[in-house]
Formats: structure tokens, C-alpha cells, sequence
């Protein structure tokens, strides 16, 4: 080739051309269905070859591979390896939620066995395909040459089925990938009617008539919050779960059985994978585990032992198999040819569109084949008056021609009536002929004027509409199968998977946090060098340590006055040694901010008053049930004044005694009540007064019979019976709680504690030591106390803790000397 010829371009724009050729041919011609009739190209092409062979549902079932060929050879060129596997689908009644395709033979099981060959099997079209294909034939929709060149295939199908929102489906394409689900039919068109009528209403509205998805394999949808936000966005997750009982056995064993599947889940690997968790020893109590799995449905036994909670093993199982799973709704699907991502109330418009086309199209089509009847109905009555007139012309014309001419020229015919006029056979003529011809022109005038009508007038075509979609539910509709249950996932079930244990949380002074087994800190005796309780980043400290449930709420107090919450096992457990991870991973405190006070709580209509108190010796109170309604972003708790830090929150019943410790060894008791309540996100009032460059170091509830222990910065504590402190009123200096020197350094923390008790100190390296509380002798208010544990020169005792314990294991001796 000369180089004249030679043209020469980039090869990115090459590469970027070819790709998106590539891409949009995927998109459009094999991986997304068109949001018109919910079909792929490769399963039009099925249906409408189906169609093409007459395989009507009240005809004889014909061999899988005859319509595999059959479309192969005239509409789809990706063969029969992509086109058998399509019609086994269609025709799997565990795939599909209203199969399109009547199979006869094996198609595959919910096992996850594939089909027999295609030569043993049998298909026609289900009454769902030819609801499908109705009008087809009648210039409904727009037609293609097919890749042969030799004949045309459909664009799209009428659509009377609305095959997208009842049987989904799901397609890979490039960059993009859909995941309908399948919908019960008479919900659909109940939404579609309702639509119809009221083309502004809500998705509320519509969500009365469609309240979720209908999986064709039944089971449980749990929750309504991500059917909601599918049909709002076009995307969302629906979770699934299995249909399961309890029933009892004999010996006093019981079995879960399961009767129900969620979608797409193959029986034989869910048994598999239970199996293997037995196996694995991650289960106990699972003594057998059978299928007893018939024609009349799913039954699996899974049978325990007769000391297991079967209730505790079911939400095990629903944990960690398929028991439960979720279908990640992504509504993506063709319109106009592009493919777009579309809520429930669009695609429903679409639906309506599409069928106003078809109807108007049709109706189109009938009035045109009518006028055309109509036209020659009216030539053979201009006849029947000349009959014979042109008889005679006929017989003196040399030829047709010249009679059908003389016809148009001396009777006003038409050329098209002039030559029905001479196709037609003499004994047409006759009398009876004659008034047949005439009564089927008045109904032809008749019926071209209802035609008329609908076109001239929306409203009749939308009755039109109204009319097919109620004979298409009436006759094809069916019950729900996928039952939905309300309460949204994972709120019990959780929890029933976390044994109920007490548990040890910290928190540093930078913001990490970490929940430890109670047992991981070793009992000393007094004065011990204690262990350590925590790997803390540089220059980081220990701000925060408390005891709780796991199964208790914390709430999370902040210096600037807002408080979290969240479940104390969504606290990942971890060694002694690590610094945790930061606080922020787990609520979504504001920048600058850091917790300070911690208060855990089982229920909050319980009653009661969150009591809290500040730095600077303010104190509120608030009722726990104002506290019930928590934002992920947190609620304000405490209106601070300037310079202020929320310090303590106690969970107080409304007639306790609180008693504040500060800084510099001053103490105050007084009666809560002395402190209104307040709203939530009030102000509080003064609880102490304060000298000068002092700060409130604890705040606790008064408990009958217990002594007040408090713990300065170079180790040393003591314990006061709480009887020595007489009850003030709120807002005076109180009492000397200690006397703070040099040796002793400020008070750093105070505890309310019992002989049972047992004291955790957190040291600022890092350093954790527990101690009987026995081992603290009682003394009078006005001393230094004696020494808790022993510190290096450059350590601090950084918080104080009690630990209740019921049984103290054993010390060993620990060398004091060092």
C-alpha cells in the first residue's frame, strides 16, 4: 500500500476506542436487562424462537435442543454453551421467582447439580413468557436485523409480565454490575395500578402495596431499613435468613430444623459448611445433622445434645453460615438504551411508559388493518349497486387493467377496491354474501370509532392498562412466599453470641481504648511492683479504667460535655500489654475532644438520674430516659461553662448521697437532691467551692457501712469510714479528707470500697497493680495514710479503680526490696 495511504494515530485513543466499544457491547447486548421487559438479549432471543417454534404452554413440550439450536442458528451467535445454561435458569423454579420457560426433565437442583443435557430435556413457554410476548405480532415494538442479515428479531417485548421488578436478575457487565430481586406479581401490580391512578404519590404509598422483595426459594427478610433504601436510591442491602424451628426430640434432645432457604444459598454447602464448623470444634452440641429433603420441600435436622440451648446454637449458626445472609440490591438496568441505576418509583414509571407504548402502538396497528377492511367493504358495496353495470364493463374489457381503470373512472373506486372488485369469486355476490358483508362493515365502522377513541383520549387507553394489569394479577398472581419480619438484624442476635462476663476497659489520656479479661491483671499484695497493664505511645497516660458487663451500654462523657454510646463487646478484646486502638474508631467524638467520665448501663427506661460533675465543681442531674434516643454523632449532656471539663457521671436512684474528693485533700457530702434536675442539655450548678488552684480529683454515690479511700500521686492512700463525714449542703468548702504534703504528693483519685473490694492502680508508665482493700487499714480523715505501692522516681500514680471480686485467688509473696 502506498504511504499515502497509511494514516497513523495514537495508540492510548486506539486502546481508549476499542475499549469502550468493547464495554458498551457488553453493557448493552449481553449483561443488563432492559428495564422494559426485564430481559437480557440471550433470553429474548430464547423466548422469541420458542415463540417462532409454537411452543405454547397448551402445545406438546419439545427437546431443549431444538430451541438451542433454533436460536443459535437465527438470533443469538454465542452458541449453545451460553444458551442452554440460560434456558436451564429459566425454567429452575428456585432461580426464578415465576419461571418464563415450562421445563420437563432435570433442570438442576437447589444442591447446586447441573442439568441434565439439553438432549434429555423438554421446554415450552410458561404462561409468564406468553404474557411476555403477547402482541408481539401486531407492530408493538421495534424490530432489528438479526446477525445474519436474513430476518429480524425484537428489540424489546411488549412486556405485559413485568418480568424486571418479579423475577430480577442479576449481570456482570464492564465497570458495572446489576443485582435485581424478584418481587411477588400481584404486589406489583397493585403498585403499578396504584401508580396509575396516582402518579405523585410517595414510596410510603407504593410500599404499602410492595413491601419488599419475594424470593422464589421463601425464607425471612429481616428489617425494612434496606428494603427501604434500595427502593429509595437503587441500592441497599436486604437481609436474608432461613425459616427455622425447634422442635423436641426424644430423651429430652431437641433438633433445629430448617424448612426455608434465603436466595441463591445451595443447601448442600450450607450442610457442608455446619459440618465443617463441628469438625473444627468452633461449635459443641451438634450431634447430627441430616437432610431429609423431599418433592414436598426443604427439611434439614440438625440434631443437639440435651445440654446445649438450641436458641444459642441457631443464632451461632445464623452468625457464621448462610443461615443468614443478604441480597446487595443494585437496581441498575437499561433505559433508552442506557444504563442507569433507578429507585422503585422510576422503574415503575418506566413499566407504565413501555405499556402505554405497546397499547397505543397496537391500537395504532388495529385501526390501520381495519380502515384497510373497512376501504374494501366499501368497494363491494359501491358494487352490490352497479353490479350490473360492471359486469358488463368487465365483460367488454380486453383486459383487467382496462376494467379496474374504467372502474376507478365511471364508480369512484379506488384501485386497491377496483382490484378486490375482480379478485373476488362470483358466489361472493350472493344475497347471503351480501348482508354478511354489509353487518361486518357497520361493526368495522363501530369498532374504528373505539379505536379512534383511545387514541383521542389518554384516559381510555389508561383504563385499557388498568383492565390487562387486573386480568394479568387475577389470573397469574399469587401469595407471597418470603415473609417479613420487622425487627431489623443483628439486635439481639449479636448479643445472645457474647457470654455476659465482667470485663476491664481503659482509656488513655490520648484517646486509645481497649477492653482486657479481669483475670489478665495479677493479684498482689500490698506494695507490690505491680505488672504491666498497658503499652502506652510516648508521653501517653492512663485517663480512664473502669469495670462493666459486656453486655451493658457505656456511655462515653467527653470534657466539653457530649456523651456516646455503645455496647461494651463491640470493644474488640485485647492483651494486656497493647495500647488499644484510638476512641475515635469506635464513636464519633468531635476534634479536640477526649472522654473523661464513662457510665454503663443496661436499660434506660429503668429509671434514675445521671448525676454529673465537673472539674471545677459543678454538678447536674438529668433523668436516665432523656438519654434514650443516642445519635451517632453524640447529644450535648452537660452546658459547661468556659474553661470547665466534665469529670464524673453516676447512674443515682434520686435520694443518695454524693461525696466529692478534691485535689488538695477537701472532701464535701451532701444529699443529690440538693441539685434539681435539669433538662439534658442544661447547665449545672456549684457542688463544692473551691480554693485556689484546686480541682475535684472523684465523685461518688455514698454507700451504707463502706469507707472512702483515696490515693495521692507518690502512692500512698488511706481509708475513712464514711461515718466521719457529716452531711453538708451543697455549694459549701468541706471537710480535710487528707492531709496532702510533699511525701504524698495531690490526691489523685478516690474510691467508696468494702473489705471484699479489690483496688486496681494504673500508674502513668504504664503500670497496673490490684491489691485487697483489707490490706488498708482505716484511719481518721486528717491524715497521709500509708503507702500502696511503691514507684520508680520518674513514675506518678496516674487513676485509681475497685474491682469486686467474690473469690481472691492466692498471692505469691512479691520482694518489696527493689
Amino acid at each position: 500500500m502506498p504511504d499515502a495511504e497509511i494514516g497513523r494515530i495514537h495508540i492510548e485513543d486506539e486502546l481508549k476506542r476499542s475499549y469502550l466499544d468493547y464495554a458498551m457491547s457488553v453493557i448493552v447486548a449481553r449483561a443488563l436487562p432492559d428495564i422494559r421487559d426485564g430481559l437480557k438479549p440471550v433470553q429474548r432471543r430464547i423466548l422469541y424462537a420458542m415463540r417462532e417454534l409454537n411452543l405454547t404452554p397448551d402445545r406438546q413440550h419439545t427437546k431443549s435442543a431444538k430451541v438451542t439450536g433454533e436460536t443459535a442458528a437465527n438470533y443469538h451467535p454465542h452458541g449453545g454453551e451460553v444458551i442452554y445454561p440460560t434456558i436451564a435458569r429459566m425454567a429452575q423454579p428456585f432461580s426464578m421467582r415465576y419461571p418464563l420457560v415450562d421445563g420437563q426433565g432435570n433442570f438442576g437442583s437447589i444442591d447446586g447439580d447441573p442439568p441434565a443435557a439439553m438432549r434429555y430435556t423438554e421446554v415450552r413457554l410458561s404462561p409468564y413468557a406468553l404474557a411476555c410476548l403477547e402482541d408481539i405480532d401486531r407492530e408493538t415494538v421495534d424490530w432489528r436485523p438479526n446477525y445474519l442479515q436474513d430476518r429480524d428479531e425484537p428489540v424489546v417485548l411488549p412486556g405485559k409480565f413485568p418480568n424486571l421488578l418479579c423475577n430480577g436478575g442479576t449481570g456482570i457487565a464492564v465497570g458495572m454490575a446489576t443485582n435485581l430481586p424478584s418481587h411477588n406479581l400481584t404486589e406489583v401490580c397493585n403498585a403499578l395500578l396504584h401508580r396509575i391512578a396516582n402518579p405523585d404519590c410517595s414510596l410510603d404509598d407504593i410500599m404499602m402495596h410492595v413491601p419488599g422483595p419475594d424470593f422464589p426459594t421463601d425464607g425471612l427478610i429481616l428489617g425494612v431499613k434496606g428494603i427501604r433504601q434500595a427502593y429509595e436510591t437503587g441500592r441497599g442491602t436486604v437481609v436474608m435468613q432461613a425459616k427455622t424451628q425447634i422442635e423436641p426430640m426424644e430423651h429430652g434432645k431437641s433438633a433445629i430444623v430448617v424448612t426455608e432457604l434465603p436466595y441463591q444459598v445451595n443447601k448442600k454447602a450450607l450442610i457442608e459448611s455446619i459440618d465443617e464448623l463441628v469438625k473444627a470444634k468452633k461449635i459443641e452440641g451438634i450431634t447430627g445433622l441430616n437432610d431429609y429433603t423431599n418433592r414436598l420441600g426443604i427439611r434439614v435436622v440438625i440434631e443437639l445434645r440435651r445440654d446445649v440451648d438450641p436458641n444459642r446454637i441457631l443464632n451461632y449458626l445464623f452468625k457464621h453460615t448462610q443461615l443468614r445472609t443478604s441480597f446487595g440490591c443494585i437496581m441498575l438496568s437499561l433505559a433508552d438504551g442506557v444504563p442507569k441505576t433507578l429507585p422503585l418509583l422510576n422503574i415503575l414509571d418506566d413499566l407504565i411508559k413501555h405499556r402505554r407504548d405497546v397499547i397505543r402502538r397496537r391500537t395504532e396497528y388495529d385501526l390501520y388493518r381495519a380502515q384497510d377492511r373497512a376501504h374494501l367493504l366499501e368497494g363491494f358495496q359501491i358494487a352490490t349497486r352497479f353490479l350490473d353495470e360492471i359486469i358488463a364493463l368487465i365483460r367488454a374489457s380486453e383486459t383487467a387493467e382496462t376494467a379496474r381503470r374504467e372502474m376507478v373512472i365511471r364508480f369512484g373506486m379506488s384501485s386497491i377496491q377496483a382490484n378486490y372488485i375482480l379478485s373476488i369469486q362470483l358466489r361472493q355476490l350472493a344475497r347471503m354474501e351480501t348482508q354478511r358483508i354489509d353487518d361486518e362493515f357497520r361493526n368495522l365502522l363501530r369498532h374504528i370509532g373505539a379505536l379512534q377513541h383511545i387514541l383521542s383520549a389518554p384516559a381510555r387507553l389508561t383504563e385499557l392498562m388498568i383492565e390487562e394489569w387486573t386480568e394479568l394479577r387475577d389470573k397469574l398472581g399469587d401469595a407471597r412466599r418470603s415473609k417479613i419480619i420487622a425487627r431489623e438484624p443483628g439486635e439481639i442476635a449479636d448479643e445472645d453470641l457474647i457470654p455476659e462476663e465482667d470485663t476491664i476497659v481503659t482509656i488513655s489520656r490520648d484517646g486509645y481504648i481497649k477492653r482486657v479479661d479481669l483475670d489478665s491483671y495479677r493479684t498482689q499484695r500490698r506494695g507490690g511492683k505491680g505488672v504491666i497493664a498497658q503499652t502506652t505511645k510516648e508521653e501517653d497516660t492512663v485517663d480512664q479504667l473502669f469495670q462493666v458487663s459486656t453486655h451493658h451500654y457505656i456511655l462515653f462523657f467527653t470534657d466539653r460535655g457530649r456523651v456516646y454510646r455503645l455496647k461494651a463487646y463491640e470493644i474488640p478484646e485485647s492483651s494486656r500489654q497493647s495500647k488499644g486502638s484510638p476512641v475515635i474508631n469506635y464513636i464519633a467524638i468531635f476534634s479536640g475532644e477526649r472522654v473523661t467520665a464513662t457510665q454503663s448501663v443496661r436499660d434506660f427506661k429503668s429509671g434514675g438520674f445521671l448525676t454529673m460533675v465537673s472539674r471545677k465543681g459543678e454538678i447536674k442531674r438529668t433523668a436516665l430516659e432523656r438519654f434514650q434516643n443516642m445519635r451517632a454523632n453524640g447529644l450535648i449532656a452537660f452546658d459547661l461553662e468556659e474553661g470547665d471539663e466534665l469529670g464524673w457521671v453516676h447512674l443515682t436512684p434520686g435520694d443518695s448521697d454524693l461525696i466529692l474528693v478534691t485535689r488538695n485533700g477537701m472532701s464535701i457530702r451532701f444529699h443529690e437532691i440538693g441539685a434539681n434536675s435539669r433538662g439534658r442539655a442544661a447547665g449545672g450548678v456549684r457542688a463544692i467551692r473551691l480554693g485556689a488552684d484546686d480541682v475535684v480529683v472523684g465523685c461518688h454515690v455514698v454507700e451504707d457501712d463502706a469507707t472512702l479511700l483515696v490515693a495521692s500521686e507518690r502512692g500512698y492512700g488511706k481509708r475513712t469510714a464514711l461515718s466521719d463525714y457529716r452531711g453538708q449542703t451543697r455549694g459549701g468548702k468541706g471537710l480535710i479528707t487528707m492531709n496532702v504534703t510533699d511525701k504524698t504528693g495531690p490526691v489523685v483519685g478516690a474510691e467508696i470500697v468494702n473489705d471484699e473490694d479489690v483496688l486496681l492502680l494504673i500508674t502513668e508508665n504504664g503500670k497496673g497493680i490490684r491489691l485487697r482493700i483489707k490490706e488498708v487499714r482505716t484511719i481518721g480523715r486528717n491524715t497521709q495514710g500509708v503507702r500502696l505501692v511503691s514507684l520508680r522516681k520518674d513514675d506518678r500514680v496516674a487513676n485509681v479503680t475497685k474491682v469486686v471480686e467474690r473469690e481472691i485467688e492466692e498471692m505469691e509473696e512479691v520482694d518489696l526490696t527493689g
